[in-house]
C-alpha cells in the first residue's frame, strides 16, 4: 500500500497547502513543483510509474488546486512568497534532502528554494521551465508588454494567458498529432481559472514573472558554480518556451543529461512512460 497516492494538507504559515504523496516514506524523496496553471495533478503519470522506489510528494502552490487562495490584498502573489511557503511545506511533511523536478512556473519556486537551502538538493530536474532569455519565445512580447505597462495590456495578456484558446495551445503547442491529447486537459484548467478571484490572483502573480527573468543571470552563475546533478526534459512542440534553452542548461552545466521529447510544454500529456524511465535512471544513480 506504500505506493497508493494519499491525498493530503497540511497547514503551512496559516494556509491549507494540498498535496499528493505516494511511495514508501523512507524512500529517497522526489518533491515535484507544478507549472502553470495546472497543480499537482499534472504529475500523477510520474507518481504512478515510480512509487514503488520513490518517495514522491506534489503540493499545490497557494492560490493553485486545493490548497488555500487567499486574497491577493492579504496574501502577495510572487515567486518569492510561493518559495517561502513552498520551503516551509517542505519541512512540515519532514523533507530533509530531496530531488527537485521543476516545470514551467516549478523553475523560479524552484531555483529560489535550491539557491537558498544547496544542501538539501540531490539534484534538479528541469521540465520545460526557462532560466535563460533564448527559452522565452515570441509570445512573450505581449508579456514582456505587460511587465511594463500592467493597466495598458492587462486585456490582451488576458486573451494571450487566462484564455480556453490559450489554455488549449500551452499543451497541444505545435505538435504535428493533436488528437493525442485529451480536452480534459485543458478544459479542466480553464474551469480552475475561471473560478471566482482567480484572475486577480494569476494576474499579480504573473505581473512578479519579470523578477524571474531579472534574476536568469543569478541563477545561471549558480548553475555553473555549484554544477549541481541536472536533468533537462523538453517537449519540442512548446511555443511558449524554446528547444534552444535545452542548450543553455547544457553550456551551464556541462555534465548534464538532456534529452528533446516528442511533446508539448507539460510533456507528460503523450510521453509519461519515456519521462518516467528517465527520471527513475537518473534518481536512482544518485542515490
Amino acid at each position: 500500500m506504500s505506493s497508493a497516492t494519499r491525498y493530503r494538507t497540511v497547514t503551512v504559515d496559516g494556509l491549507s497547502i494540498f498535496y499528493r504523496e505516494a511511495g514508501p516514506p523512507d524512500a529517497p524523496v522526489l518533491l515535484l513543483l507544478h507549472g502553470f496553471p495546472s497543480s499537482s495533478r499534472m504529475f500523477e503519470p510520474l507518481i504512478e510509474r515510480l512509487a514503488d522506489r520513490f518517495r514522491l510528494v506534489a503540493p499545490d502552490y497557494p492560490g493553485f488546486g486545493h490548497s488555500d487562495a487567499p486574497d491577493p490584498g492579504t496574501f502577495a502573489y510572487t515567486f518569492d512568497r510561493l518559495a517561502e511557503v513552498m520551503a516551509h511545506f517542505a519541512a512540515a511533511v519532514g523533507i530533509e534532502r530531496h530531488l527537485l523536478y521543476v516545470q514551467d512556473y516549478g523553475g523560479p519556486v524552484g531555483f529560489r528554494m535550491a539557491r537558498a537551502a544547496p544542501d538539501r538538493l540531490t539534484g534538479l530536474i528541469v521540465q520545460n521551465a526557462v532560466a535563460h532569455d533564448v527559452g522565452l519565445g515570441p509570445l512573450w512580447e505581449v508579456r514582456r508588454a505587460y511587465w511594463r505597462d500592467r493597466a495598458g495590456h492587462e486585456a490582451a495578456v488576458r486573451d494571450n494567458f487566462l484564455s480556453l484558446d490559450a489554455a488549449r495551445t500551452r499543451h497541444v503547442g505545435s505538435d504535428p498529432e493533436p488528437e493525442r491529447y485529451d480536452p480534459d486537459l485543458w478544459t479542466d484548467e480553464h474551469a480552475f481559472l475561471s473560478r471566482p478571484g482567480q484572475a486577480e490572483i494569476q494576474l499579480d502573480l504573473f505581473h512578479d514573472y519579470r523578477t524571474n527573468v531579472a534574476s536568469y543571470p543569478a541563477w545561471q552563475d549558480w548553475l555553473r558554480r555549484t554544477r549541481p546533478r541536472l536533468l533537462v526534459l523538453w517537449g519540442r512542440y512548446d511555443t511558449s518556451f524554446q528547444v534552444a534553452e535545452v542548450e543553455a542548461y547544457r553550456a551551464d552545466v556541462p555534465e548534464a543529461e538532456a534529452y528533446v521529447l516528442d511533446g508539448g510544454h507539460f510533456v507528460m500529456d503523450t510521453r509519461a512512460d519515456e519521462v518516467a524511465a528517465l527520471v527513475r535512471g537518473f534518481a536512482t544513480t544518485g542515490h
